[in-house]
């Protein structure tokens, strides 16, 4: 994971911002699976202001970590997580009277911070403009401190599509009740694909999640200057020569068309390696690509090298510098980058990077320091 490219990106991201306009690491899900601490102080240290996660032990584990921002829970929590977030200051989403019922009954020091969600077309979460006034009602009798307003847009990365134009006039009929109460309120709809492609959707703050992490939100939407921080890598373990006809892996799938040399590859589903890679995806050794051979295994890969120079021990680039761009990884197996980049099992190892030298390693979820030397 190179550390410098998460900072190097939030710089990037943010020279297409006004100055005024506040930023947000989005680090839910251990940061896309790149590690939320890391990536986290990373991005802190490139200028964010804001964190973003999506649950209240992901916040409670940057608190843990020592790490003091600010930082918004995107989403809703359990009602008996609440005191422990507002008490590590935490800001909350709210979008409906539920949550406040709770924060009413608060008595610690610190005051509740709330953002409430608007529902303006992602059908997903948020409040009603309808409902919205009911719930401003019910934050004053709270007293807590209304802190955001915002909502999520559905349809940011299609530049065709009317609805992110519809989205941005509903919630702005939301700023203009919320601001008569709240001023300050701090209004933000723009993640990656909104900060790219519309730049009238900034308002106060951004969240920017997977152009954070050097990945374009959608073909089009490259933002110059970013850089993939991950690159997953493995080893060679075993080259075997075969005869033409011989089958590999399960199912038997895949048959050699000609004498060939099959390569194995310790990396499998349960690393977050697709199944749905097998006998259609590619690997890298040495800069060149080969083909899956035959059914991608739990723990196992295996590829067609032909008569090319390969050997046990030879390094293996999954996806990344050196190999093959992690949206293309994703694009032939049916999905999207986001889902690649958090399926990286926990087995696999971190290895975080600052000028290219080793500053920490994490194994199993678990930080270990840097190795000697």
């Amino acid at each position: 994971m190179d550390l410098d490219a998460i900072a190097g990106n939030v710089r990037a991201l943010r020279s297409l911002l006004p100055p005024q306009t506040a930023f947000m690491a989005v680090v839910k899900a251990d940061a896309y699976g790149h590690g939320a601490v890391p990536v986290a102080q990373a991005a802190l240290d490139a200028g964010s202001s804001w964190l973003g996660v999506a649950t209240a032990d992901e916040a409670l584990e940057l608190r843990a970590a020592g790490i003091q921002s600010r930082v918004l829970i995107l989403g809703p929590i359990a009602h008996e997580w609440i005191p422990e977030c507002v008490a590590a200051g935490c800001s909350l989403t709210v979008s409906d009277a539920g949550v406040l019922e709770v924060l009413a009954r608060w008595r610690g020091d610190r005051q509740p911070r709330a953002h409430i969600k608007m529902e303006t077309g992602m059908t997903r979460l948020g409040t009603t403009l309808e409902n919205l006034p009911a719930l401003l009602n019910a934050a004053a009798a709270s007293e807590i401190t209304v802190e955001g307003l915002f909502t999520h847009l559905a349809c940011a990365d299609d530049p065709a599509s009317s609805v992110t134009r519809e989205q941005l006039d509903a919630f702005g009929a939301a700023i203009e009740i919320v601001r008569a109460r709240y001023p300050d309120v701090i209004c933000h709809a723009a993640a990656s694909a909104g900060v790219i492609g519309h730049p009238d959707a900034t308002f106060d703050l951004v969240r920017v999640g997977i152009a954070l992490y050097g990945v374009p939100p959608a073909p089009h939407l490259r933002a110059p200057g970013l850089r993939a921080a991950m690159t997953v890598k493995s080893r060679v373990i075993r080259t075997l020569r075969v005869e033409a006809g011989t089958p590999v892996s399960y199912g038997a799938t895949y048959r050699a068309r000609r004498p060939t040399t099959i390569s194995t590859v310790p990396v499998g589903y349960a690393d977050g390696y697709p199944r749905t890679l097998s006998n259609t995806g590619a690997m890298a050794i040495g800069g060149r690509r080969f083909p899956v051979a035959g059914r991608v295994c739990m723990d196992y890969t295996m590829l067609d090298v032909g008569d090319a120079p390969v050997h046990e021990g030879d390094d293996v680039t999954i996806f990344g510098e050196g190999g093959i761009p992690v949206e293309e990884v994703a694009a032939t197996a049916g999905t999207i980058a986001h889902e690649l980049l958090c399926r990286v099992g926990r087995r696999v190892p971190r290895i975080y990077l600052r000028e290219g030298r080793p500053v920490g390693v994490q194994v199993s979820g678990v930080a270990q320091p840097p190795a000697a030397g």
